[in-house]
């Protein structure tokens, strides 16, 4: 595969990543890349004070990863050039409050079930990312999957659930305040094709994805064409190195135009 010419999916420690928004152009440049989205989950890196800005050389695009949930399946929508607008700042509030009530009581269950202490706070931008990696600093004997597997993961002891914005008023939220709303990792899901139908309301798709597995794109490619939508791609980086994946750049001159028009 050609090298990518941007990473339009990268998360910092805004959310659950460990690359902070200082870091991110080197980490570019070391990919050989000159164009960047910031994504974090449900929230709007909050270092970012333009939808498009530069950095040392590297243009970093606002954007914001929200999940949604369509009554059968839980998706994530990928929102470019982001504005803060009042309806979406509201509900990423209430969704940061509800992850910092959730983590506490993850907390709590895992220090209860152990007898360790974590020792974490409980900012916006928390996941469970965080309390595995506290985990692996404790006292406990776990590693990061295995917290995951063992506690932490869905139906496990220490699960707790999180509220979910409907997929309509993530859509709606999102319409409104970026120029470019995609479909994340289309291929990820339980039931990629239903999925990939939702992609017609949002007018992107992200096509180019480290899929840990052999995927099957040419149903992501019928879409981009029966849909005519753009073409989105990233590295969902929560680490500190880019460009494992990201779209070429003849899609990236598209996603620039359409930002051109905002």
């Amino acid at each position: 595969m050609a090298q990518p010419a941007a990473d339009l999916h990268v998360h910092t420690t805004a959310s659950d990543g460990t690359l902070t928004i200082e870091e991110v152009p080197a980490a570019a440049d070391a990919a050989n890349l000159d164009l960047v989205a910031v994504t974090d989950h449900d929230r709007i890196h909050p270092k970012l004070d333009a939808p498009i800005t530069d950095h040392d050389g590297v243009t970093v695009i606002r954007g914001i990863e929200l999940r949604v949930d369509t009554g059968r399946q839980r998706l994530d929508l990928l929102g470019y050039a982001v504005e803060s607008t009042d309806e979406l700042m509201a509900e990423l509030d209430r969704l940061q409050q509800n992850r910092i009530e959730r983590a506490q009581r993850i907390i709590d269950c895992v220090e209860d079930t152990l007898g360790v202490a974590l020792n974490l706070d409980t900012q916006p931008g928390i996941g469970r990312p965080h309390i595995a990696r506290a985990l692996t600093d404790s006292d406990a004997d776990y590693g990061f999957q295995e917290a995951f597997d063992e506690l932490i993961g869905n139906d496990c002891p220490c699960y707790v659930p999180r509220e979910i914005t409907p997929i309509d008023r993530g859509i709606d939220l999102l319409t409104d305040a970026c120029p470019i709303v995609g479909l994340a990792h289309p291929l990820r899901y339980d039931d990629p094709s239903a999925a990939l139908d939702h992609a017609a309301k949002l007018g992107a798709v992200e096509r180019y994805y480290p899929y840990d597995r052999a995927v099957d794109t040419d149903r992501v490619d019928a879409a981009i064409d029966r849909q005519s939508l753009l073409a989105t791609g990233g590295s969902d980086a929560h680490g500190t190195t880019l460009g494992q994946a990201g779209p070429p750049a003849s899609a990236v001159t598209a996603v620039r135009r359409r930002l051109e028009k905002r």
